[in-house]
């Protein structure tokens, strides 16, 4: 207690001055005072990292002979429609560019065209999709 009391008497003469104001420098706003306080990144890109690794992905199907032969079959009875029934709903898998595995996407239109030397389908409005990637095909009606 003794301690107390002589720092107490040691700021004795200032502790009833009031407190002071600048006439030069705007007061800082809260929000910017409170920023001071508030955590920084001490590794940049950490963060991104552990995001990065924290993003799923599924992986690359692998269709046995049977099932590309089908989708194969069904690429050309659709080319052998007439171009306004062709109108398909296409699942196809595309690699993440990041890591290892990606995601299944689905296209709907008319078909277009299948590229055979491109190893594409083209839908209307020029949607490509390359057929190694492709995991179903159904014709909508």
């Amino acid at each position: 207690m003794r301690a107390e009391e002589e720092k107490k008497g040691r700021y004795e003469d200032i502790l009833s001055l009031p407190h002071h104001i600048s006439e030069v420098h705007a007061q800082m706003p809260v929000s910017a005072r409170a920023a001071q306080f508030a955590p920084f990144a001490a590794l940049t890109g950490f963060g991104d990292a552990i995001q990065e690794t924290a993003r799923l992905t599924e992986s690359a199907p692998e269709l046995p002979e049977d099932r590309l032969a089908e989708l194969d079959e069904k690429m050309r009875l659709l080319c052998a429609l007439p171009p306004d029934k062709r109108e398909v709903t296409v699942t196809y898998f595309v690699p993440d560019k990041r890591k290892e595995g990606g995601a299944y996407r689905t296209a709907s239109g008319r078909l277009e065209r299948v590229d055979a030397e491109g190893g594409r389908l083209i839908l209307e409005g020029s949607v490509c999709i390359r057929t190694e990637q492709i995991t179903d095909i159904e014709k909508s009606t």
